[in-house]
């Protein structure tokens, strides 16, 4: 007959580990221990995103934080969460303050961590839960679930899915969107963490809890099954045909927030680009392109107001003789600007115009404008804030109807979803990122694209400025991609598609009953722990 240890009792705390019996720095080594490896986790996570192609570190990373965590008292779990947030986050957002200092960057990732030490705290006071790594890594996406929705609209850049563009994990993208990509990697993470915890118990004891050893294992088993079993949805297939599609990177004259003084110049790079175009179309070295992209703020000279600009888009576009998407500032005489991609019809000019629905908090607007200015003068630089639009942003170019989801945009699930639940063939994201120098930003925001075109099973196109411009297949495969800081155009031939994954139809279904399975462990470990404080009363009495 075997032997089992039974599993520790879940109904309280465990007691902290008695201080060493020896001299002061090893007592004090044994108490940094778990800090330094919550901090070591986030920093794991940070190296598995792009442009490293480290994906498989959050497996690590995940399982050093459930070994940070597991056990520990909420307030603990609290605290080393936040230290997991900030080994993560600080490195993630350094980009966030390269024109404007360390302040801005600092307080955004210290805001963000926040979320990052909630989830430790839940993850801390579910682990003592049969299968906790289930519970734990809902509860992970809990908190991304509610960094990306609050405050001034939330800040999902950082989904540990965004990561794993690279990964074995991917196809589930199409399954459930992000948050079953993430839930699969936390999951097999945290369950790599059990494995080795009862395996270490059998050593020490001699004896393991069969069932405990048997669910982590499946935790580790069933994200990757599921990952394999997904692999047919990820199909490149053309269904409606294909089309030849140009996207063009103008460049800019030089780096910095001084970006929007050179406005004129930018303009002339972008109508420059798609002249030279024409003219390699015309001597048979390009293929004529069904429809040009531009990104955003290619024209921030308003282009519906100045003639100048008119009559410069007009010969660019009237030279390639396709309609194209230009990215615009709108100043209209009152109210907010607008950031807007206008189509743009060689015969009849601009016919279509999509606003931004997701206005960028501190760099599109300034919210609380007074108090920001206290600790950055640098928030003056935005003189004027930008409004949101209201309408999703498709566009019928050429008869190809083209999903518009504008550079941060793309980090919000809704963002894109509705554009394909509302007829879209193909996907652009249109960015602009010369104020973020030779940043990591540019690959990160570019591997979200990736993700989206799993998600939703549709070719992604992503203009840039001055970053990485790509044309990405529906399998996150990128096809033709720029250099930083180079002029370049893109021309591809890319298939359209119009069928619908299990992630686009479902859509927020799946975070939610992720959300549910969370504060279901929660709300079982809080039960479990009153159990146990009325016993031990009891017993008392």
């Amino acid at each position: 007959m075997s032997t089992t240890i039974s599993p520790v009792d879940a109904s309280g705390p465990a007691p902290d580990p008695e201080p060493a019996a020896d001299g002061g720095p090893r007592r004090i080594g044994r108490r940094l221990l778990r800090p330094g490896a919550a901090a070591l986790s986030g920093i794991l996570l940070f190296l598995s995103f792009p442009p490293r192609p480290l994906w498989w570190l959050a497996l690590p990373g995940f399982a050093l934080l459930g070994w940070a965590l597991h056990g520990r008292r909420p307030r603990a779990g609290f605290g080393l969460g936040y230290l997991a947030g900030l080994g993560f986050l600080l490195p993630l957002l350094v980009w966030t303050g390269e024109e404007v200092g360390p302040v801005p960057w600092i307080a955004l990732a210290a805001v963000e961590a926040l979320f990052v030490a909630a989830a430790g705290l839940g993850i801390a006071v579910v682990s003592r839960l049969p299968a906790w790594p289930v519970f734990a890594a809902a509860v992970w996406i809990l908190a991304e679930a509610a960094r990306a929705r609050v405050p001034f609209g939330g800040f999902p850049w950082g989904k540990i899915a965004f990561g794993q563009a690279d990964g074995v994990f991917l196809p589930l993208a199409a399954v459930g969107g992000t948050p079953v990509l993430g839930f699969a990697v936390a999951l097999c993470g945290f369950g790599l963490y059990e494995i080795i915890r009862q395996l270490r118990a059998r050593r020490v004891t001699g004896a393991f809890a069969r069932r405990s050893l048997t669910a982590a294992v499946l935790a580790v088993l069933v994200p990757v099954t599921g990952a394999v079993a997904a692999l047919p949805l990820v199909d490149g297939a053309a269904e409606d045909g294909t089309a030849t599609v140009a996207a063009v990177q103008g460049n800019v004259p030089r780096l910095g927030l001084d970006f929007n003084s050179q406005r004129r110049a930018v303009l002339d790079n972008h109508a420059n680009r798609t002249k030279e175009l024409a003219e390699d179309v015309k001597a048979g070295r390009k293929p004529q392109p069904d429809f040009v992209l531009w990104p955003e703020n290619s024209s921030d000279i308003d282009p519906l107001a100045n003639p100048d600009a008119r009559d410069v888009i007009d010969e660019a576009v009237g030279a390639i003789g396709v309609p194209t998407v230009i990215g615009a500032v709108i100043a209209p005489d009152t109210g907010k600007l607008r950031n807007t991609l206008i189509e743009w019809d060689p015969e009849k000019g601009p016919v279509a115009t999509y606003d931004k629905r997701h206005v960028q908090p501190f760099g599109e607007y300034i919210p609380m404008r007074p108090f920001v200015r206290l600790f950055n003068s640098d928030v003056d630089r935005v003189s004027r804030d930008f409004g949101p639009g209201d309408k999703i942003g498709v566009f019928d170019l050429a008869g190809t109807r083209v999903g518009l989801a504008t550079c941060y945009e793309a980090a919000f699930d809704w963002a894109v979803r509705d554009t394909v639940t509302h007829g879209a063939q193909l996907i652009t994201v249109p960015s602009n990122n010369a104020t973020f120098g030779r940043s990591e930003m540019t690959y990160q925001q570019l591997a979200m694209s990736r993700v989206r075109a799993v998600e939703h099973s549709r070719s992604v196109v992503v203009p840039v400025t001055s970053g990485v411009s790509a044309i990405i297949m529906p399998d996150g495969k990128i096809v033709r991609e720029s250099r930083m800081f180079t002029p370049d155009v893109l021309v591809d031939e890319v298939p359209l598609r119009s069928s619908l994954t299990p992630a686009t139809r479902m859509g927020t279904l799946p975070e939610a009953l992720l959300v549910a399975l969370a504060a279901a462990g929660l709300g079982w470990s809080a039960l479990r722990s009153l159990r146990a404080r009325r016993e031990a009363r009891s017993e008392g009495a």
